[in-house]
């Protein structure tokens, strides 16, 4: 079960990763097993059959306009859109439909973009969430990107977006996998950039994950890590015992200075960070395409430098290092 949409992207983004080949088919196994798959499938299906009068994959990723359909149609298409419920990552705009997603990530790709180069780079972006960053990517000239990410309904976000941009913008080559990093062969230095970004402290492993990223990396590339950080000087690593702003599968938490050490402990070079940001309430927020608890849920409410468990408030740095 899958939708041709998710498969055309899946094939054309691996044609020239022979060893990827297989991948597809766990994943719509993946699809399969999820038990709101077919709604999904069903919403994407029922999307207005209609070419955009223009697209812009600028800060807002924006397909069309208000008046390329009519006020029934648009109403329509946002109940079914909010049914694809939670987006975090955008913003995106479909026909006049503001998706206003829970974290500004425009925000973040502001900060990442200008430390990179990728035109004519192959990428391969890990935690991809519904391709948002892969859409920009692909619009600051990378040849192609590959997005892994478990959470299935992702990929049915994705698949809503590549409807309509795949048809006027072929150029840009953007393809999101429901399936984990884990899931994907041993790597072969296959890419020229790697991202992974607010996936580090999820896992029990950073030097694990580190080592996997760094083989998928040709030599000469490069790996781009966002990730929480502790930036008070108050410990090298902080490792949450239960949870850490209300998320029960935060393990360990670097100071800029150690995430550099845990680089060059995996055979990185050049490590560097590039930006340390604060995370605010304006940046990550509840809305009405994600109700559930966002930051201001995470923060003590007598003091927000600190979580409600007590911790530091989220704060984000962003290294880049050179295989």
């Amino acid at each position: 079960m899958t939708h041709p949409v998710l498969a055309a992207a899946w094939q054309r983004a691996l044609q020239t990763l022979p060893q990827w080949r297989d991948l597809p088919r766990l994943a719509e196994r993946n699809v399969a097993a999820h038990g709101d798959a077919a709604t999904w499938l069903t919403t994407i299906d029922a999307l207005p059959a209609i070419a955009p009068t223009d697209v812009d994959v600028g800060p807002t990723v924006r397909i069309g306009r208000a008046d390329d359909i009519d006020e029934a149609q648009r109403a329509d298409l946002c109940d079914r859109l909010l049914t694809l419920q939670p987006w975090r990552k955008g913003p995106f705009a479909l026909f006049g439909v503001d998706i206003d997603t829970e974290w500004r990530s425009d925000w973040k790709w502001a900060r990442v973009a200008p430390h990179l180069e990728l035109s004519g780079k192959r990428v391969l972006d890990v935690g991809c969430g519904n391709g948002y960053y892969g859409w920009r990517m692909c619009a600051a000239g990378a040849r192609s990107v590959l997005g892994v990410d478990p959470t299935i309904v992702y990929s049915m976000q994705f698949a809503v977006i590549a409807n309509y941009l795949s048809a006027t913008r072929p150029d840009l080559d953007n393809a999101v996998l429901p399936v984990r990093l884990e899931d994907a062969p041993a790597g072969a230095g296959d890419f020229d950039t790697v991202f992974s970004m607010g996936v580090l402290y999820h896992r029990r492993d950073p030097l694990e994950h580190l080592a996997r990223l760094r083989a998928h990396v040709r030599r000469g590339g490069d790996l781009v890590v966002e990730t929480l950080v502790v930036a008070d000087g108050s410990t090298e690593v902080l490792m949450p015992r239960e949870r850490y702003a209300r998320m029960r599968n935060v393990w360990q938490i670097p100071s800029p200075a150690r995430l550099l050490g845990w680089l060059a402990d995996t055979g990185f070079a050049d490590a560097r960070i590039v930006d340390v940001t604060a995370t605010t309430i304006d940046e990550q927020r509840p809305t009405a395409w994600m109700r559930g608890e966002s930051l201001v849920h995470a923060l003590d409410p007598g003091d927000a430098t600190r979580t409600v468990e007590g911790h530091p408030a989220p704060v984000r740095a962003i290294a880049i290092a050179r295989k």
